[in-house]
């Protein structure tokens, strides 16, 4: 990216990158009781500390509300309707179990909702009142997301929370090890919930949507699994992971999200690959086309050579993954699991290649390792170890990633443009 292009970018992209600048080095408890919640009126009952929004189908016409909590005999419905026309809807909630506790998931999703439109809902007709956004129809306007992986629930998850919502994403993307419960602790499952509910609110008081993939530490075991190993995750997001771990996401018709799972509960090799070839041969026509993992082809910590039996951190993806995206033209991939932030050379069969495949992570939104440098791994054109996440910004059919540190810094900026034809019409 140019110098100007650079500037440009910073001065006019991120809505809240100069208070995050002038935040100072890190965010301070008053800066954690100060951030954005959802809208609510004095005296209201308060609604479920647990309560998200995250999706099942096209986030332009959808959009799924979850909490966690008792079942009671009072009203669960959601009321809803545009921001603009209060003629309210109701949507039906459903319970089940949210395993290895007493207490339910309640899901309800919305259909047939506008495209680009500010919404609001209760619970129950009760208040507070909440509001999300639903994603543009075409990819004519600028938005913004924000993505990152390797959660937790301590004060650098907060705080990255807290900065990411300051950005007006339209949605966040964590990709792979939210809470660290490993199949076994829901109450940590719980907390993290709890957390993304109280800080991943924007300036206008929008709840901000957020969409994810698995982990080794969602599940007991971390590798070569079963679904069952993953109670609390997949009690919450099997409306979308409904038969697989894996899946696609599309947004209208110019983006599409490939969430995959690292041999945590699907094998790399096999049927995944199989279906990860078809799903991008498919999507050739799209503007954007982002893959999302948590283990990392290309590891700025781990080893990625393997000893004696047992293979280095990415082989498997490497050998079988790699090579399709090469093929399909992928945009970019976001990795994580090491705990740094890196991004890598374009590169094509592990060589740097100006029309290679971007590989971004690597997973620092909470927890943080000292990354091995270029020198060491010449795959690497850029590391920090801080905590951070980047926000991506999709400008018709160019794409700039920003990497924010938890202090306001711009640790990295870089962009991507569509390789593949675009469908014109």
């Amino acid at each position: 990216m140019s110098l100007l292009h650079r500037r440009s970018f910073i001065g006019s992209s991120l809505g809240g990158l100069a208070a995050a600048l002038s935040a100072g080095p890190g965010l301070l408890a008053q800066d954690v009781a100060a951030a954005p919640q959802p809208l609510q009126s004095a005296g209201a009952r308060l609604g479920p500390d647990t309560l998200f929004l995250t999706w099942q189908r096209d986030p332009t016409t959808t959009m799924t509300v979850q909490w966690v909590g008792p079942a009671t005999a009072t009203d669960q419905s959601i009321q809803y309707s545009t921001l603009e026309s209060p003629v309210w809807q109701i949507g039906k909630t459903l319970l089940k179990p949210y395993t290895n506790t007493d207490l339910k998931v309640h899901r309800c999703e919305l259909t047939g909702l506008r495209p680009g439109t500010e919404y609001q809902f209760q619970i129950g007709g009760a208040l507070p009142k909440y509001r999300f956004r639903t994603m543009p129809a075409k990819a004519t306007n600028t938005f913004q997301f924000v993505s990152g992986g390797d959660s937790g629930v301590d004060i650098h998850a907060i705080s990255t929370n807290i900065l990411a919502a300051k950005q007006e994403p339209y949605f966040a993307l964590i990709a792979g090890d939210l809470a660290y419960d490993n199949g076994k602790s829901p109450e940590i499952f719980t907390k993290f919930l709890k957390n993304y509910h109280a800080h991943m609110v924007d300036s206008q008081g929008r709840m901000i949507p957020l969409l994810s993939c698995l982990g080794n530490h969602e599940v007991n075991g971390g590798y070569k699994t079963k679904r069952a190993d993953s109670p609390q995750y997949l009690s919450l997001f099997d409306g979308f992971y409904s038969e697989t771990t894996f899946g696609v996401l599309d947004i209208g018709d110019y983006l599409s999200l490939v969430l995959m799972d690292t041999g945590h509960i699907a094998p790399i090799a096999g049927a995944q690959t199989d279906w990860l070839a078809k799903t991008l041969a498919d999507r050739q026509e799209r503007p954007h086309l982002i893959v999302a993992n948590h283990v990392p082809a290309y590891p700025s910590y781990r080893a990625p050579q393997g000893a004696g039996d047992k293979l280095g951190t990415g082989e498997e993806q490497r050998k079988h993954w790699c090579p399709l995206f090469e093929r399909f033209n992928v945009d970019v991939v976001l990795e994580h699991h090491d705990h740094t932030f890196k991004r890598t050379h374009p590169l094509t069969n592990g060589l740097k290649d100006k029309y290679g495949v971007l590989y971004l992570g690597d997973g620092s939104w909470g927890k943080l390792r000292i990354p091995k440098t270029p020198e060491q791994r010449p795959y690497l054109a850029v590391v920090s170890p801080a905590y951070h996440m980047t926000v991506h910004r999709l400008e018709g059919e160019q794409r700039f990633h920003v990497a924010l540190e938890a202090s306001g810094k711009v640790a990295d900026v870089c962009m991507t443009t569509s390789k593949r034809p675009a469908k014109r019409g």
